[in-house]
């Protein structure tokens, strides 16, 4: 482990972080399977990093990037999305469901105007 990072290499799997400052923390090739964060995280990184089964409660990830990331079979509840842009995302099987789709674009098209035009076709 380096000194200089405490979370660089080990097995902190399961770990409980509650109520932390974790602001500019550097995760590298950590397992962090199964643990659950209610921290701040602004400015922290998490590269070669396994978040498999992770739980995020009230956690402010804005202005986040994610690159190279496996979400498939993960559940997002009560999130605010407003002003994220998804590119070269592979969308397969997933479900949008009771959400404010306002100003939502795919392709540089309106989801309402698309969903509009689906149930006028339908009728």
């Amino acid at each position: 482990m380096n000194s200089e990072n405490p979370f660089d290499g080990p097995d902190l799997s399961g770990t409980r972080y509650e109520r932390a400052n974790m602001a500019a923390a550097q995760f590298e090739g950590v397992n962090l399977q199964d643990a659950s964060f209610y921290a701040v995280l602004s400015n922290a990184a998490f590269r070669d990093t396994n978040l498999g089964a992770a739980s995020f409660d009230n956690v402010n990830l804005g202005e986040a990037t994610f690159r190279n990331v496996n979400l498939s079979g993960t559940t997002i509840i009560d999130a605010n999305l407003s002003g994220v842009t998804i590119s070269q995302a592979t969308l397969t099987d997933l479900e949008i469901n009771d959400a404010d789709l306002t100003g939502m674009k795919i392709n540089g098209v309106l989801v309402t105007v698309l969903l509009d035009a689906y149930e006028k076709k339908s009728t």
